[in-house]
């Protein structure tokens, strides 16, 4: 009954917030809100192992042909080519870029020596950034364990994990705190763990029958849980020497990264309210509820009991609040049935503690992989404001699926750019303590589950082009329209492209 009398006042305030017209710009937001684009290390650095890098988890995970046969030993070559990149931002207008280090490049053996050549490259990145005045944002794992350290321990299955993780943290925030003030320590643990430890789809491929998918180790059953405590407690670790060594002289700000769902109850029945709440407690109050209160969910405990660690007082107390903001990546809304019955099962995973079914959203139009729901967004930006007390949120990632092909009128990227956007700002009108938005990608690149068969960039690269070129699609010169304080929407979109009225679905897929 809490949940649905949420829902409705969530409601409320959608259809209140359409009264503000869609006409918006860059000058409707805060002066100190920022506007960026993302990328990750392996996603677009290319040199897998020039210069002393080592492998991480995901180059094993690539290599073993589950990504298409593709990899991202090349990928978009951002390790020579990062000044033009960075020009390119320059000339797109953004104020922000969100880049993760590679552990593996940084200190090859996840623990020991600092190379001294992924030193110098990662200061010569955020040195060409601050010399064009835009902000870095370091993310310091994005799905990258060092090889190493999985192949000495188990990586983040070992509670070794966590001394590792805070020496490597201590290493950036010593090298290149005084001049990135944004830190964000782990991108997306929650999927992180449900991916590589549950269903075996990310790296590092651990699950076990019947959960997960062509696994050959793992246990899905008490992995994933293992793996989250230690993320945890790696974090808080991280956040406190931070906090004890350089806040006071460098002032910047940590935060970790969850991926988000906007759930809605499937049916108007109180079971599906409970699920859905019961789904939001499973895939953000995992890690939020420990974040705010030092403790996990009550749900979750009782569901999954003795599977599931527990912290000890001083542990509740070091994780409780070591956090400045909270990074978000947002793609998509779901539906949420009641699956209560998984709960008689003798043996389950993560999924079936959580005991709902999830059902997509479809989209009529077939040139898109995610419906466009702005309300999907408000509605966890929301959620945060009125369940977690309104931290400060960083949009991290947002953005459309597509077919990666050469054409660049990725009009369906812009519209869901544009609805985007002015669903942040109706957000921040009700009182959301949103900060940023990032798009997801600023290039095409290597992506996680299907390699280069999908794009999400503003740039289009040719691949079989030994120059990887970068082509603006469409979606840039609107971002770049928009930053630059264009108002109109659909003024700024003729103003890119005069032939836009020709233009039809089909070109995507040519």
């Amino acid at each position: 009954m809490e949940f649905l009398l949420f829902l409705i006042f969530f409601i409320i305030l959608v259809v209140k917030s359409v009264d503000c017209g869609n006409q918006f710009s860059r000058d409707d937001f805060p002066a100190d809100f920022v506007f960026g684009s993302g990328t990750s290390a392996y996603q677009v650095e290319g040199a897998a192992a020039e210069d002393g890098r080592t492998p991480s988890i995901w180059d094993t995970f690539a290599h073993s042909g589950i990504t298409h046969g593709a990899n991202g030993d090349v990928a978009c070559d951002h390790y020579h080519k990062y000044k033009e990149d960075v020009q390119l931002m320059v000339d797109t207008g953004l104020e922000a870029y969100r880049f993760s280090i590679s552990w593996s490049r940084l200190i090859p053996n996840g623990r020991g020596p600092v190379n001294p050549k992924g030193l110098q490259y990662y200061n010569n990145l955020i040195n060409e950034l601050i010399s064009h005045e835009i902000q870095p944002h370091v993310t310091l794992h994005h799905s990258d364990l060092p090889q190493a350290l999985e192949d000495e321990y188990g990586g983040w299955l070992n509670r070794k994990i966590v001394k590792d993780f805070t020496a490597y943290a201590d290493v950036c925030f010593r090298n290149f705190g005084d001049r990135v003030s944004y830190w964000t320590t782990v991108n997306e643990a929650n999927v992180f763990v449900l991916g590589g430890y549950d269903i075996g789809f990310l790296p590092p491929a651990r699950c076990s029958f019947p959960f997960g998918v062509n696994c050959s180790r793992g246990n899905s059953s008490s992995e994933p849980y293992i793996v989250a405590h230690h993320i945890l407690l790696a974090h808080a670790a991280a956040a406190r020497l931070y906090n004890k060594k350089y806040k006071e002289k460098q002032h910047g700000f940590l935060g970790l990264n969850l991926f988000a769902y906007w759930f809605v109850p499937f049916r108007n029945t109180t079971e599906d309210a409970i699920a859905t709440k019961r789904a939001n407690d499973f895939y953000l109050g995992w890690f939020l509820n420990p974040l705010v209160s030092g403790e996990y969910p009550i749900t979750m405990k009782k569901n999954a009991g003795s599977r599931m660690p527990d912290f000890t007082n001083l542990e509740s107390k070091q994780i409780k609040g070591s956090f400045d903001f909270l990074g978000v990546n947002f793609y998509n809304t779901l539906y949420v049935k009641d699956n209560s019955d998984s709960l008689k099962k003798e043996h389950r995973d993560v999924d079936a503690d959580m005991a709902v079914e999830l059902i997509p959203m479809l989209d009529n139009s077939s040139t898109v992989e995610f419906p466009v729901t702005p309300w999907g967004l408000q509605g966890v930006l929301e959620y945060f404001k009125q369940v977690y007390g309104n931290p400060p949120v960083y949009i991290h990632e947002n953005g459309q699926r597509m077919q990666r092909n050469s054409t660049l009128e990725d009009w369906p990227r812009v519209m869901s750019l544009s609805g985007y956007i002015e669903g942040l700002l109706h957000s921040l009108r009700n009182g959301s303590n949103v900060r940023g938005y990032f798009t997801w990608s600023f290039l095409d690149l290597f992506e996680m589950l299907d390699g280069y068969e999908s794009s999400y960039g503003l740039y289009y690269i040719d691949l079989d082009d030994p120059d990887l070129v970068r082509h603006p699609k469409l979606s840039a010169k609107w971002y770049t329209q928009f930053l630059k304080g264009k108002r109109n929407i659909s003024d700024g979109i003729i103003e890119l492209d005069k032939n836009l009225s020709a233009f039809s679905t089909a070109h995507f897929f040519q």
